[in-house]
């Protein structure tokens, strides 16, 4: 990673007393809160054989279609 100029930082308004560095966002899964709305997803990808499992413990739903 390059090192931002003092001058660039003042340009872009940023504190001289941090390392600014580009930060590398990952992907993270497609989520739903109704079934109907992630079957309806699976069905718009054509998938055939899919699971929808719930990504959080308890009664919140955070559903996530993963196919077989």
């Amino acid at each position: 990673m390059k090192k931002i100029h003092t001058r660039e930082k003042r340009k872009l308004g940023l504190s001289h007393n941090r390392s600014h560095k580009k930060r590398v966002k990952t992907n993270k899964p497609k989520t739903f809160k109704t079934e109907a709305s992630a079957k309806k997803y699976a069905e718009f990808l054509g998938l055939k054989s899919y699971d929808i499992t719930n990504l959080k413990i308890g009664h919140k739903k955070k559903l996530k279609v993963v196919s077989k």
